[in-house]
């Protein structure tokens, strides 16, 4: 096996996936994408342990399968996905996981810091089948952690948010708080701060802890958006699952407010395009290229581990520029970008 600490080529060849990994009785969801083979019986069997919100969340759950799916349209075979609910304990991510063990699946992708416990369990006892964990590190040797610099993505929409704001208010929501989210916040306050020192920037998190329900539910994130509008705000930035769906359809209902969405480029999902023109930029974060990479180098006999870290001097975050909306700011955001590649900026990960 190899280690590997920086971005990979995305190339990935998958095929040949049979059936059946059993769900975790309520706790969870699951959808066969189908079961063809490549032909050639040498394929990868995929398994994808999504976060609650799962596959069609709009957002972090979709990037993942967009890695699964790549792999599936190039390569044939299928993908098994089982997805969270937010009851869930640390019994039934175990189960989840020995589930797709059990049915041959190999690697087995734990989509969200949630399975970090779990898998680090899972994977001592089946030593021979390859792990992999998005957003948190699990120190094993047949595990590879995918990690991402979600504060300097962050940062950049924090430029942007300040550059674009014509109140000096913006607003943060959070799904739930807790480390990973707390490095999206850090990234963009500073980055608003260090634009606009007088800029307010609010904040909110909609579920604490253990508490995932923050990360789908877009009711929550709708109203903890009109609260920062009614208040004053006019660019929103939600790192927040499926929730931040809500908050952008709260902004789109106010004139001259923007969203910033994350994860995927929100602008491009179909399912909010009649909110796309309050979608100012997204923070991409491109969990697919985490997990498509993995995936290949399971095909290839080579296992990734260790700890896969995908930076923005890497592409592993951007901005995206879907709607032509900062267009106009892009030569300030390419210069913190430049700043933050080349260590002249730091960027917290904590507020």
């Amino acid at each position: 096996m190899r280690r590997v600490a920086k971005l990979s080529a995305a190339c990935i060849a998958t095929a040949a996936l049979a059936l059946s990994a059993t769900a975790c009785g309520s706790t969870s969801s699951e959808n066969d994408k189908g079961s063809s083979s490549s032909g050639d019986g040498k394929g990868v069997k995929i398994g994808l342990a999504f976060d609650v919100g799962g596959r069609g969340d709009r957002s972090f759950n979709d990037s993942a399968a967009r890695g699964a799916d790549k792999a599936k349209d190039e390569f044939g075979g299928s993908v098994k996905e089982l997805t969270a609910k937010t009851t869930d304990t640390e019994a039934d991510r175990e189960q989840r996981l020995s589930d797709l063990a059990d049915a041959g699946y190999s690697p087995i992708i734990g989509v969200g810091y949630a399975y970090a416990q779990s898998m680090g369990k899972v994977a001592k006892k089946y030593p021979k089948t390859s792990f992999g964990i998005v957003d948190s590190v699990v120190d094993a040797p047949n595990v590879d952690s995918i990690t991402f610099t979600e504060e300097q993505g962050s940062y950049l929409a924090g430029v942007a948010a300040a550059l674009k704001t014509k109140k000096t208010h913006v607003g943060f929501i959070g799904g739930v708080d807790v480390p990973l989210i707390k490095k999206f916040e850090a990234g963009f306050v500073q980055g608003a701060k260090d634009t606009n020192p007088k800029i307010k920037v609010e904040t909110q998190y909609l579920s604490h802890g253990s508490d995932t329900s923050g990360f789908a539910s877009p009711d929550k994130g709708k109203e903890a958006a009109q609260g920062m509008l009614d208040n004053g705000a006019d660019v929103i930035y939600s790192a927040a699952g499926s929730s931040g769906n809500g908050a952008i359809e709260a902004v789109n209902g106010k004139k001259g407010a923007w969203a910033i969405g994350v994860d995927s480029d929100q602008y491009n999902i179909p399912g909010l395009a009649k909110y796309k023109s309050s979608i100012l930029t997204s923070v991409i974060k491109n969990v697919d290229l985490g997990v498509y990479d993995l995936i290949k180098s399971v095909h290839g006999g080579k296992p990734q581990t260790g700890n896969s870290v995908y930076s923005l001097a890497k592409d592993g975050v951007s901005l995206s520029t879907s709607g032509g909306f900062i267009g106009d700011i892009q030569a300030k955001l390419d210069a913190a970008k430049k700043k933050i590649v080349d260590g002249s900026i730091k960027v917290k990960t904590t507020p």
